[in-house]
């Protein structure tokens, strides 16, 4: 190998062994799909197929390679058990070694090359909601799979109802209760494709309730992952409030309990570069923490003042002086925590040692901008 594509090798080597996807694995992932899908249209393959061909080897050639670099540095860093048994080790290997297992046992190459569906799930641990839908799925699963357990007894109930009401007017459709698990699986999933229709009165009460069961079994199922999202959007929320708020040195001296209280009265606002955010003389209600970014403040007399990461503005409004006394713009993106005066009042209720300190802060600033 040529020494010039060493440094290039051991870059991409550090950059495939510590991150989920780098963007040749994605425009790799997303080639070879493409290419796999245009291998099932026969007009295009027998048109190109000495491209299609080349390309396909060309994805598996570079997932065999992204595999075994992973696989070296995880051994090296004595972690080679621990990534093959994980999720990303196991699709690693499935998208490296299918395609030529399947070719080396006989398989047709037209055939073989469908595994290559696999690549697709190279993608998973990269995206961000996936595991945040595997936390819920994690901490939910007992009310999940309760309802799972309601869903089949439900389907096992109704297949062996409709079993003794339907079997003597239609034994080729409902001559055992296998035969008529389907027409219960598509009853209570709402699907009815009509081909198994029971024609009794009784059979027909029977399917009515089963479609409604059907309906209040998925509403359960809906209420749930939808609690748990939720909750884990609060708790990602929360925690990301908490790392801005512990970057604030005026909460530097707070105790973990006073932390989480300003935290759940904080609300984060982004905003882009040059927008105003207080506007001299008019009526202030809230203060503001920066936790990063920059903003400008337009003092009297032309003085400007920049704050940065840490800073706070606005404190005035909620100690007296409601009305505001400068321009402040932001000068980059910036992330605010959001203090309103009926929160604030009660912080300082519940932390007075906050209000002294805010108090001191404002007057020096005052002092200062004199």
């Amino acid at each position: 190998m040529p020494k010039s594509l060493f440094p290039a090798l051991s870059l991409f080597i550090a950059a495939t062994a510590g991150r989920n996807m780098t963007r040749p694995a994605y425009v790799a992932v997303a080639v070879g799909i493409m290419v796999m899908v245009l291998l099932t249209v026969d007009p295009a393959y027998e048109a190109a197929h000495h491209w299609v061909d080349a390309v396909l080897w060309a994805c598996l050639a570079f997932f065999v390679f992204e595999w075994v670099v992973r696989l070296r540095h995880a051994i090296r860093a004595q972690r080679g058990l621990t990534y093959v048994a994980s999720f990303r080790g196991l699709v690693d290997t499935a998208a490296a070694a299918a395609i030529p297992l399947a070719l080396v046992f006989g398989s047709n190459p037209k055939s073989a090359w469908l595994f290559g569906v696999v690549w697709v799930l190279k993608l998973v641990p990269g995206i961000p909601g996936l595991r945040q839908l595997r936390r819920v799925l994690v901490v939910e699963s007992g009310p999940l799979l309760s309802v799972l357990v309601i869903f089949l007894m439900v389907v096992f109930l109704a297949s062996v109802a409709e079993y003794l009401l339907e079997r003597d007017v239609q034994p080729a459709t409902f001559g055992s209760v296998p035969a008529a698990l389907w027409w219960a699986v598509v009853t209570m999933t709402t699907t009815g494709y009509g081909d198994v229709v029971p024609i009794t009165p009784l059979g027909r009460m029977v399917s009515a309730l089963v479609m409604i069961s059907g309906l209040g079994v998925f509403g359960l199922w809906t209420g749930i992952l939808a609690t748990g999202f939720a909750a884990e959007t609060r708790r990602d929320n929360f925690l990301k409030t908490w790392e801005s708020v512990s970057k604030v040195p005026f909460f530097a001296n707070l105790g973990p309990a006073a932390i989480a209280d300003v935290t759940h009265m904080l609300r984060t606002m982004d905003l882009p570069p040059r927008t105003m955010i207080i506007r001299k003389g008019a009526q202030g209600d809230c203060m503001y923490f920066i936790a990063d970014g920059e903003v400008e403040v337009d003092l009297p007399g032309g003085k400007k003042v920049t704050l940065g990461e840490g800073a706070f503005f606005g404190e005035m409004a909620l100690l007296g002086n409601n009305l505001r006394s400068a321009n402040i713009t932001t000068t980059r993106l910036a992330r605010l925590l959001v203090l309103d005066l009926v929160d604030f009042r009660l912080l300082m209720a519940r932390h007075p040692d906050l209000a002294e300190t805010i108090d001191a802060e404002a007057k020096r600033r005052a002092l200062e901008n004199k």
